[in-house]
């Protein structure tokens, strides 16, 4: 049972909530809900805290788009899917500027959000139509948006001769360290600027100003 996927589901419309439950239930191999409710605190509270993924519904308050709290998630490594109404460009690259793994509407299939889970769960980003489209239009799309743990994480090893001392100094996994590092490079792959070393990585965070070389 160790590699079956674990979910929390935030969301403030109770059927919302069960047609999220049965589509991870009846996906193959079948992806356990282990925590569900309307409040953010669901995704903090044993037992979501230790989900591996949260789905989380973009607006739990009519209007009020939960941004504040898919970056505290993100920010606590907490890895992240949001499953909204709203099918702006605009929320869409906020939600994946603010560290959220994928951007999904609740007009896309079931079948969208099962696979969202699973490459959120390996640490990977799913491209949803929506999302892809709003990339797609993004201007600013040689400009990945790295989330706030990402530049952090970036900073601390552009500084460190081992990703083992960023470990050490955030107070994170080796495993997360790798995860925000990867990521970071897949989001610069995705937008045509590979940065497939470290000395790379730095380039390009110099060229985009996330950094200075006086940070360094």
């Amino acid at each position: 049972m160790d590699d079956v996927i674990t979910v929390a589901v935030v969301d403030d419309h109770p059927a919302m909530r069960l047609g999220v439950r049965l589509w991870m239930e009846s996906a193959d191999p079948p992806i356990q809900v282990t925590a569900e409710g309307d409040s953010i605190m669901t995704a903090w509270t044993e037992p979501g805290d230790h989900a591996d993924v949260v789905v989380l519904d973009l607006e739990l308050r009519p209007g009020v788009p939960a941004y504040d709290d898919l970056r505290r998630l993100a920010t606590a490594g907490r890895r992240v899917v949001v499953y909204t109404h709203r099918q702006d460009q605009a929320a869409a690259l906020a939600c994946i500027a603010g560290g959220a793994t994928t951007y999904l509407t609740k007009h896309e299939s079931n079948e969208h959000l099962v696979s969202a889970v699973r490459a959120a769960a390996a640490g990977e980003q799913y491209v949803s139509p929506s999302l892809a489209g709003a990339m797609a239009n993004n201007p600013a799309a040689d400009r990945p948006r790295l989330s706030p743990r990402e530049k952090e994480v970036l900073l601390a090893w552009f500084r460190s001769s081992s990703k083992q001392m960023v470990a050490t100094r955030l107070y994170l996994s080796l495993s997360a360290v790798n995860r925000h590092i990867e990521r970071a490079r897949a989001k610069y792959a995705e937008a045509g600027r590979a940065a497939g070393t470290k000395a790379d990585l730095l380039k390009r965070a110099v060229e985009d100003e996330l950094v200075t070389w006086e940070d360094i």
